[in-house]
């Protein structure tokens, strides 16, 4: 009998754990409380400080924090948008996800995915505030506090072997401050190339989950173990400084390019040109310049009375789009009194050369780029070129890795340096606060190695905005040199004050030269309040 009544008690208690547990189950996915109160509305200044701490969380950016600024009226923009943004998200999310379900069907033992029900809900995200941050670079930064608390409704039917098993996405909240930025700021519309996002602290996720009409979230311990794990792989995957890049604008759309290289042109020799003087030979010159460019043409020596001239001469151009760019070579017969007579040209695409190798062209020339016209096919000599291009060095700040740790920096960038030319870009950005005495029609100039730069001139203006670049292409680095950099304003044609000071800055090189680029503002001397803003590179291949 004991062994009997052991076995009853054993299955016995084993019964009453199942069906406890199953109406326990019951009770707590289905059981929904009905004593719920409204919740008490009262003003800030009438709450303890328990309770101040506890709404701590939901109170929005800009009134805790004053960087931030409250931007009501996007709320209200989006609020107004809603519906129709919900319509286009959803319908976005099922065309994307189409393919991916399709996928799926046939294996493991699956039928169909669809949704059942999609919508975001009718309560849209809102913006708590927005910080904006002030840079020197061609860029806007900003950090929109973002938090939702939607009745999303999403239930997803999967088929089974004829059984329909549903999932049920609810009740989504998120609170998060990404980080957005706008760069580089270009003048084609929407006036920006890239966009990219960041998150700036660990993401707050929250939803509902059902499955088969169970409320799986409602487990013990389930529940906080999801959240934290969603919300720590998303900052894993995007949390500062990992960025997610959009790219809006394609490279050949904006309007503004740096260099990129330069391009060294050894103009060797021409040979059977045609002769252009009744009573003698022509005087061949050479013009060369890069598609693109508005800088001055390059000119070779010219060789009076020689129809088979030898230049051997060297020129370095600065290439911004290696692509697309091309070498425009134009021959011209010199004349000392009359226009002079062009004898051919010829183009040469960048994108045929290999970098950093030396390649040689001989080239017929021809009267134009038409390939019709009857005209090229007449002999007007030919013309042979040797052209290497030389990319800039993506860093230019890193220097002998290996001296790095023994020497000093105006040590290691002299001995790196000292033999080393490239490109000196120098932008002028815009000036701040100046103004004249008898006249505000400022312009700056930039004086460096006896050569003399100036910008556009705008007139009756105390802040003026040139981003205006130029180029010095210099054989040794300037590493112990300055640049000096004035502002002036420029008077009437007739006037007795036609120019007039309104300051100026000398800027030490060696820092461009040890760090590559440096971008700042320059309080002018020998002006009261004025401001200049520069960026200053400097490029070596």
């Amino acid at each position: 009998m004991g062994l009997v009544d052991t076995l009853l008690g054993v299955v016995g208690f084993g019964f009453g754990i199942a069906i406890g547990l199953l109406v326990g189950y019951f009770f707590y996915f289905y059981f929904q409380p009905s004593d719920v109160k409204d919740p008490i509305v009262r003003p800030f200044h009438e709450l303890d400080s328990n309770a101040l701490q506890k709404l701590l969380p939901e109170i929005p950016f800009w009134l805790k924090n004053p960087d931030y600024d409250r931007v009501d009226w996007l709320n209200k923009f989006i609020l107004n948008m809603w519906p129709y943004l919900d319509k286009a998200i959803c319908n976005r999310i099922q065309s994307e996800t189409k393919p991916i379900f399709d996928q799926y069907i046939g294996k493991y033992w699956i039928e169909s995915i669809e949704f059942h029900h999609l919508t975001l809900g009718s309560l849209p995200p809102t913006i708590h505030g927005v910080k904006v941050y002030e840079t020197q670079e061609k860029e806007l930064v900003f950090e929109p506090a973002v938090r939702w608390a939607g009745n999303t409704n999403i239930v997803l039917v999967l088929k089974l072997s004829s059984i329909k098993v549903t999932v049920q996405l609810l009740d989504l909240q998120i609170s998060l401050v990404p980080r957005v930025t706008l760069k580089p700021l270009v003048p084609s519309f929407p006036c920006f190339a890239n966009l990219t996002v960041s998150l700036m602290e660990k993401p707050y996720v929250d939803f509902g989950l059902k499955i088969l009409g169970g409320d799986l979230m409602a487990i013990p311990g389930l529940y906080r173990f999801i959240q934290d794990t969603i919300a720590t792989q998303v900052s894993n995957l995007y949390h500062w400084p990992k960025l997610i890049e959009v790219p809006i604008l394609d490279s050949s759309s904006c309007a503004i390019k740096k260099p990129v290289g330069i391009l060294h042109v050894n103009v060797v020799r021409a040979s059977n040109l045609r002769k252009m003087d009744l009573l003698g030979k022509s005087d061949p010159y050479v013009k060369l310049s890069l598609s693109g460019e508005r800088l001055p043409s390059k000119k070779t020596s010219i060789k009076m009375r020689n129809l088979n001239p030898e230049w051997n001469e060297q020129f370095k151009l600065t290439v911004k789009d290696p692509e697309t760019q091309v070498l425009q070579l134009h021959v011209y017969d010199w004349e000392k009194v009359k226009m002079h007579d062009k004898l051919g040209m010829q183009v040469i695409p960048l994108s045929l050369l290999t970098p950093h190798e030396t390649k040689e062209f001989t080239l017929d020339l021809l009267k134009n780029l038409n390939p019709n016209d009857p005209q090229n096919t007449r002999n007007r000599g030919k013309i042979i070129v040797q052209l290497t291009f030389d990319p800039f060095k993506e860093d230019n700040g890193s220097f002998n890795m290996g001296l790095d740790e023994k020497l000093s920096g105006s040590d290691r960038a002299t001995l790196d340096t000292s033999y080393n030319g490239g490109l000196l870009l120098v932008t002028v950005e815009a000036a701040e606060d100046v103004e004249g005495k008898r006249h505000t029609n400022p312009y700056a100039m930039i004086l460096f190695r006896g050569e003399k730069k100036k910008t556009k001139v705008i007139k009756k203006c105390r802040d003026p905005i040139w981003k205006e670049d130029f180029q010095f292409m210099l054989e040794d680095a300037p590493i112990n040199e300055k640049i000096h950099v004035e502002v002036l304003s420029k008077g009437r044609l007739f006037s007795f004050h036609p120019k007039e000071p309104l300051g100026y800055v000398d800027i030490n090189l060696s820092d461009v030269v040890n760090n590559g680029r440096i971008n700042e503002r320059y309080h002018l001397i020998n002006s009261r309040n004025g401001v200049i803003h520069l960026e200053i590179k400097w490029n070596t291949t």
